[in-house]
């Protein structure tokens, strides 16, 4: 797999890419999209990071593997393709935004890149998975990927607001230095935990409030 990525990002992961264990990831996704249908398309895999470059991460929000369904996943976590309902969990994260802030949400529409335009690094932990067979790439070495990219914004920006929503997220903490950057966690905004405090969370206000504290531009949500 060609490693298509943004300049400034190729700048901070260049040492990660010339390790073996890299090759050995990019090789097993190569085979997977000769194998099999996989999700999102190539060209999509490192969109985040072309939309979001390394210099104007303001907020990561962290997912856990693309959507597995039909034209979904697009390599944001939580956002959809342009004319694709938004999934339960996205409907519920608009729900928040309406209830926190007071913004009106489209909920016809589920793309996300208007954000990530923002400074939001909407990332999952795995990049990549079969058609229909959701987790299939777990443990193939993304996950070794994206904990490297989370340390390294954690080590070399500032100010930084990290949304972790659900368990998985919340073990990604370890990485993250909660003395320069805000850390907001809570449950998952599936419907099986969002009535658990994803609900009432208030993490876009807080969000705000925190990167008008530093001077950074407030999120258009």
């Amino acid at each position: 797999m060609n490693i298509d990525i943004e300049s400034s990002w190729e700048n901070v992961l260049s040492d990660l890419f010339e390790k073996p264990e890299f090759n050995e990831l990019t090789n097993f996704v190569c085979t997977e999209y000769q194998r099999a249908t996989v999700y999102p398309t190539p060209a999509d895999i490192f969109k985040a990071f072309w939309l979001t470059p390394f210099n104007e991460v303001a907020v990561v929000i962290l997912g856990q593997d693309p959507y597995h369904g039909t034209s979904q996943a697009h390599g944001l976590c939580f956002s959809v393709q342009d004319g694709i309902t938004p999934p339960p969990s996205l409907k519920n994260i608009y729900k928040e935004i309406e209830n926190d802030i007071g913004t009106e949400k489209n909920y016809e529409s589920g793309n996300l890149e208007s954000w990530a335009q923002q400074g939001v690094f909407l990332l999952n932990a795995i990049l990549s998975v079969e058609a229909h067979k959701p987790a299939s790439h777990r443990n193939k070495g993304w996950e070794e990927f994206t904990d490297y990219v989370i340390q390294k914004i954690s080590d070399e920006r500032e100010h930084v607001v990290f949304m972790l929503w659900g368990n998985f997220a919340h073990s990604k903490k370890i990485l993250i230095n909660t003395e320069k950057h805000l850390v907001l966690e809570a449950p998952h905004p599936s419907p099986l935990s969002a009535y658990k405090g994803f609900f009432g969370c208030k993490h876009f206000s807080k969000c705000n409030k925190y990167l008008e504290k530093y001077e950074n531009k407030k999120i258009e949500w």
